[in-house]
């Protein structure tokens, strides 16, 4: 018996495991997958967009992250010929300028010099570092381990494995990607669309290197030529992919890159490749009792736009320290109501920007004018911030409505204490009351823990989910009025008001005081 069994060791599953670690919990992650495996099927590059960026650096792992990223695209430079060189050093100055916020669908989004925060490497490589963190944690992952079944009983998910042994725990959360095993077995609804496109991602040798070029406007789709050497993309919008899982071959490759281009393109070899489409669906609820859903088993769809990823591991962020909550009995289950409350909403305004993205790839002339009035477009100011927020997540708001401008949105940036950076405050995965008071005051010296006082009072019960530091209101656009902000461990400002509020504030977020 353990707290948690997450189910999938990619990325979503890895970082979740190390939130569940850090709030209390004993997570056992199952993949099916051997490291090897996992390995052979990262192929192109992913991107981190500025909220997960935020939310890396929470638990100090933008560093580690960011040195996969200067060494691969080191190597991919070394590896290219002048012309692809140049082209990584291109990406590579924009990435030092901090210029890329992302794009929609292949129109760039661009801001100012030092504004964004967007990191780029393969899956691989993140997955190696997360792995490094939870196994640094004392995370147990269990790798050549597939789940067969899983089930509820009273007290317990249960995870059936396929060498007949059984696993149970208090909770169990599928993040075993598009075709979950876990959502199929649990009943989980998943509606949507059907595909429409075909996607193919190669390592291939072409018999001439110049007879493609890359281009989101051929004639019969889109080829992407990879800034790693001999990595090809095509997608063509024939309604999808008959086969899955049967190996690629060079003839297929071959005849996508023909169909799409209009040219005689010769696949002289082709190493490995993989297929997808914009198939669109969505879970119904992330929770069904003692099972949960994050990542792509909550929902799927187009690749365009790069932000599956973000929107999996930000459900980590999301459910991680909830979870840990209540699978410890410091919370009641009701706190995990608000993971689908908050979250579905998110991703379903994701499927509806990558389905508009998919039209936008359409090769017709139509299209071709539609892509040139919003190119326009996007320059426009509010517009720019409007595309920007939503390819980088940085719009997310868990509370729509609210009285008070920053509840339900990611902390601002600010020195909650003097030299002391909100990150830091929040890195050992307890929450954080934030006293407006212009100094230590009543709540004991800056950045330590209360020493009396109203807050003090409210404070008690709570020490070991919460602590409290202090920073002047005008250090804080946006704080108005308010005397405490408090923010959750994923950097969500969970509520702000006066301290009389507080008590009932931290008992909503973080469970009752313990005696």
């Amino acid at each position: 018996m353990t707290d948690v069994i997450v189910v999938g060791g990619g990325p979503v599953g890895l970082l979740l495991a190390c939130e569940l670690k850090l709030g209390g919990a004993d997570p056992l992650v199952l993949e099916a997958a051997t490291g090897e495996e996992r390995r052979t099927r990262s192929l192109g590059l992913r991107s981190l967009n500025a909220r997960t960026v935020q939310s890396l650096a929470l638990r100090d792992l933008v560093e580690p992250v960011a040195g996969e990223q200067w060494a691969m695209l080191d190597e991919l430079a070394a590896r290219r010929e002048p012309a692809g060189a140049d082209l990584v050093a291109m990406m590579v100055e924009l990435l030092r300028q901090g210029l890329i916020r992302g794009h929609f669908s292949g129109l760039p989004l661009l801001g100012e010099a030092g504004d964004a925060e967007y990191l780029m490497l393969r899956q691989d490589r993140l997955e190696a570092v997360l792995a490094e963190r939870a196994a640094g944690m004392g995370v147990r992952i269990r790798q050549g381990c597939a789940v067969s079944d899983v089930a509820q009983e009273e007290s317990a998910a249960v995870a059936k494995l396929a060498d007949g042994r059984t696993v149970r725990a208090a909770y169990l959360v599928g993040c075993d990607g598009g075709r979950s095993l876990v959502r199929k077995r649990s009943g989980f609804a998943f509606e949507g669309t059907p595909p429409t496109m075909t996607g193919r991602t190669a390592v291939a040798e072409l018999a001439s290197a110049e007879a493609v070029t890359s281009s989101l406007r051929h004639p019969g789709g889109l080829v992407n030529l990879s800034l790693v050497p001999g990595e090809i993309a095509t997608i063509e919008f024939d309604g999808g992919p008959g086969e899955r899982d049967a190996p690629m071959t060079a003839e297929e490759l071959e005849g996508s890159l023909r169909r799409v281009t209009g040219h005689d393109v010769v696949v002289k070899r082709l190493e490995t490749g993989i297929r997808y489409s914009d198939n669109t669906r969505h879970a119904g609820t992330y929770r069904m009792g003692r099972v949960l859903l994050a990542g792509d088993a909550a929902h799927v769809h187009s690749p365009i736009g790069g932000q599956g990823l973000n929107l999996g591991l930000q459900d980590a962020v999301n459910l991680g320290w909830k979870l840990a909550l209540v699978a410890r009995g410091r919370a009641p289950e009701a706190l995990l109501d608000t993971y689908t409350a908050e979250r579905h909403p998110v991703a379903a305004r994701v499927l509806r920007n990558t389905r508009a993205q998919v039209a936008l790839m359409r090769p017709r002339p139509q299209v071709d004018a539609l892509r040139e009035v919003l190119a326009e477009v996007i320059e426009l100011p509010e517009a720019k911030r409007h595309f920007t927020g939503m390819a980088d997540g940085t719009d997310v708001d868990y509370a729509p409505g609210s009285a008070h401008p920053l509840v339900g949105r990611f902390a601002p940036r600010l020195a909650a204490v003097p030299g002391v950076p909100l990150a830091e405050l929040l890195r050992d995965g307890r929450g954080l009351a934030l006293a407006l008071s212009g100094g230590p005051g009543e709540g004991g010296p800056s950045g330590g823990e209360p020493g009396g006082g109203e807050l003090d009072a409210a404070m008690a019960g709570h020490r070991d989910r919460v602590r409290v530091a202090h920073a002047v209101p005008s250090a804080l656009p946006g704080a108005g009025d308010a005397e405490v902000l408090l923010v959750r461990p994923d950097g969500y400002v969970a509520w702000a008001g006066g301290r009389d509020g507080v008590a009932d504030a931290l008992t909503t977020w973080f469970g009752p005081p313990r005696g």
